[in-house]
């Protein structure tokens, strides 16, 4: 991993487009509830809240290992959100 900033970009990408992809799904399916898509996007904002703050967080001893688990945790949120997504009808 090449630094914080890069780090903070690719949550910051990765969430946005799980958020994005919500979104399209509801405009293309505008007869459907959207219950379930709104709780996504809540879940995609408190998983970007929660990494950011352990990104921030001074108090590490090991930081590679750290930023290492936070990128893991990253991908496994991020699969999950993903499908689903891909699980809505």
């Amino acid at each position: 991993m090449a630094n914080v900033r890069d780090l903070k970009k690719d949550i910051n990408y990765v969430l946005g487009d799980i958020i994005e992809a919500v979104y399209i799904w509801e405009y293309a399916n505008t007869d459907k509830d959207t219950k379930k898509s709104e709780a996504i996007i809540d879940e995609a904002i408190s998983t970007f809240d929660t990494l950011i703050a352990k990104v921030n967080d001074k108090k590490v001893d090991d930081k590679k290992a750290h930023f290492k688990a936070i990128n893991q945790e990253l991908e496994t949120k991020g699969r999950a959100l993903i499908e689903k997504i891909n699980n809505l009808s």
